[in-house]
């Protein structure tokens, strides 16, 4: 069954635990208190008994049963249709768990639809039951008890957001260190988190701005300018992570850029050197050939050479290999590659 709590409370005191949708329904009907209702994923067939007793829009029933949606803040004649994303650090996969909730708000009713394990709304039914007067507000109390809890469990998820920044930033500049896809990640966490925050604010100076006209008391009007303050505070915290991750991901490219350039140099340099070497052997290879060349033509024996026979032959043989290797080095050399 997807009932997580069922109860009716009557002048801020839980007064009756109905054991079915219908129990709650009745004395609903028979005006004898406000009743809440706690569902955890329900099936579409509870929802659609929910919306039909209480005359809710069939937009609102869609919306409920796909889950999935931003977070938004709806009026359909005299029942408020509320959707909150609410966040969750886990430390151990360093990353942020988004949930989704939905609230229906009437004159005399509260639904929630969790489709998530946060928010803890058990604990926002304990803390308003310890506080009786705050819960004798109706309906509207209930609403902000649920949107400063959701605003509350903001903060662990910003203390996680900026350990994960404040690490990112050392890793910047060690040796060795590839940070793009982190920061990547992390950004993606920060805009998801931004979506999930920014519409709040504009939702409770909605809820302010109609205060008067559905006869919201001061006292609640209070508390959700409070909880309107948190939330501001969250949403310009989101946004300087944001920024921050922006300059770290430039940082960063720089960074990774001046490596590959040290790097492109480096092998560039390398390059040189090996094509200096590569001319030096070319170099005295050639300067080596040229004698060989005509020692080799000498060393065949042939009969019929005009040098054999001749008196200056072998010198001027020898001088000539003595020759071409000097001409063959002052080149080279002239050229640097000696």
């Amino acid at each position: 069954m997807a009932i997580v709590d069922n109860a009716i409370y009557v002048d801020g005191v839980r007064a009756e635990n109905p054991r079915s949708l219908n129990e709650t329904f009745e004395r609903i009907r028979e005006r004898r208190g406000m009743g809440w209702i706690g569902l955890y994923r329900p099936s579409a067939e509870e929802v659609r008994a929910v919306a039909d007793e209480f005359g809710i829009h069939e937009l609102v029933v869609e919306d409920a049963l796909s889950g999935h949606q931003r977070a938004k803040l709806e009026r359909y004649a005299d029942v408020l249709f509320m959707v909150l994303r609410p966040a969750r650090y886990l430390d151990e996969r360093e990353e942020v768990e988004f949930g989704e909730v939905h609230v229906l708000v009437g004159p005399d009713f509260v639904v929630t639809i969790r489709h998530a394990e946060s928010p803890d709304l058990g604990r926002v039914r304990r803390r308003l039951e310890a506080y009786p007067a705050l819960l004798a507000h109706g309906p509207e109390a209930v609403l902000y008890a649920i949107l400063d809890e959701v605003v509350d469990e903001y903060s662990p998820v910003l203390a996680g957001l900026e350990n994960d920044i404040d690490e990112i930033e050392g890793q910047l500049f060690e040796e060795d260190a590839d940070a793009t896809q982190r920061i990547y990640d992390l950004g993606r966490e920060v805009i998801d988190f931004q979506r999930a925050t920014q519409p709040l604010a504009g939702m409770l100076e909605a809820l302010l701005r109609g205060s008067e006209k559905y006869r919201v008391s001061e006292e609640l009007q209070r508390y959700l300018r409070d909880v309107l303050d948190h939330t501001l505070r969250v949403s310009d915290k989101a946004a300087t992570f944001r920024s921050v991750l922006d300059n770290a991901l430039t940082v960063e490219s720089t960074i990774v850029a001046r490596r590959q350039n040290d790097e492109m140099r480096r092998m560039t340099e390398l390059s040189i050197r090996q094509n200096d070497e590569v001319k030096k052997i070319s170099g005295w290879a050639a300067i080596l050939f040229a004698p060989t060349l005509v020692g080799t033509v000498y060393g065949m024996n042939f009969d019929h050479m005009p040098e054999l026979h001749w008196v200056f032959g072998y010198p001027m043989a020898v001088l000539l290999m003595v020759a071409m290797g000097v001409g063959l080095y002052a080149a080279f050399k002239r050229k640097g590659w000696l």
